[in-house]
């Protein structure tokens, strides 16, 4: 297999918080994470932060690989694809889930899916191996439907593609899910969801919306939790963005961007934009402020006491049957000191 090296340095402070917590290469859009879409065009990504290495926030397709093979470079730097900012993930996820569909269920053949369900373009939809789908609608004329390997989708429950459910993620019953949305691995979703992406090991389980929004890897949203994603006002949404340390514009529409192992309490109501950092613990009265520092207790009012915040993790880990890494315990300790 070709090594392609990546830049992670260079983009890393515009896509905050996920890139203080994992690599952007390991950032999913689409299907896929970026460094899984270059395994998929033969290429397998390394993070060196050479001046002369390709940014690592590039989402590499068709295109990429011809300009790459050619060892045009300039090309793929003017033309390519890119997460600049965390909003670019939910904004691009629906064409990159028809690219990644493509891509993966190029002559192969989906698993049946059961008769109990009612199909809208089925030559649209694509089952894994042992995945359970009963009694659901499943839309694939806007877009098409991606199911993993032993993943479910409960009876009752409504989607619309582009989607993507990952491997052993599930979601409940009479769930509505909108075009747009991935849901990762390991995850449990329900309520309602669109043009969302919600990274591994995440739930959101019960009613509630989720619109417009990027959920970190490892986080929980408490029952009845929504977010807003248009100001009243119809007018540009301001989001925080660390590197200038200051509210930039992301368009008409932003809902909530999650940093990793953050959770909130139930009937979090959170406001248009939102950015929460890693490893908080939100809970309060109203709508949340549109900033909420890493390692915030409440809205941000207290600090989240490391050992204590640790715990917490080891706990919610538990509960997926696993358990947090010396390696994750150096990270946050560092993003910790940084966050006094």
């Amino acid at each position: 297999m070709n090594v392609i090296v990546l830049n992670n340095e260079s983009v890393k402070q515009n896509l905050y918080p996920f890139s203080l917590t994992r690599s952007v290469a390991d950032i999913r859009i689409g299907i896929f994470t970026l460094r899984e879409k270059w395994k998929l065009f033969g290429y397998e990504a390394e993070i060196d932060n050479r001046a002369e290495s390709l940014p690592a926030n590039i989402i590499p397709s068709y295109k990429i690989l011809d300009y790459l093979e050619k060892n045009n470079f300039q090309s793929i730097l003017s033309s390519a694809k890119k997460i600049e900012y965390p909003w670019d993930i939910f904004r691009l996820n629906a064409e990159m889930i028809r690219q990644d569909f493509f891509i993966i269920t190029k002559e192969k053949k989906s698993n049946p899916i059961s008769s109990t369900n009612k199909l809208i373009s089925p030559g649209n939809i694509f089952i894994e191996e042992g995945a359970v789908i009963e009694h659901c609608i499943l839309n694939a004329s806007t877009g098409p439907i991606y199911i993993g390997k032993n993943a479910e989708i409960m009876e009752g429950s409504m989607i619309r593609g582009p989607f993507a459910l990952c491997k052993n993620s599930v979601v409940k019953m009479s769930s509505k899910i909108y075009g747009g949305t991935t849901i990762g691995k390991n995850c449990v979703v329900g309520g309602e969801i669109k043009n969302s992406m919600i990274s591994d090991y995440s739930n959101k389980s019960h009613d509630g919306y989720l619109g417009d929004s990027v959920i970190g890897e490892w986080c929980n949203l408490g029952a009845g939790t929504s977010n807003s994603n248009i100001k009243n006002t119809g007018n540009d949404v301001m989001v925080w963005d660390n590197s200038s340390n200051q509210f930039i514009n992301a368009g008409l529409k932003c809902g909530l961007i999650m940093g990793d192992y953050s959770r909130c309490a139930i009937n979090t109501s959170f406001n248009t934009g939102t950015v929460v950092g890693v490893c908080c613990n939100i809970f309060g009265n109203g709508l949340t402020p549109k900033h909420i520092r890493n390692f915030s207790w409440g809205f941000g009012e207290s600090i989240y006491e490391f050992e204590k915040a640790i715990k917490g993790i080891e706990n919610w880990k538990k509960l997926k049957d696993q358990s947090i890494t010396d390696i994750e315990i150096q990270t946050l300790k560092h993003i910790f000191e940084q966050s006094k």
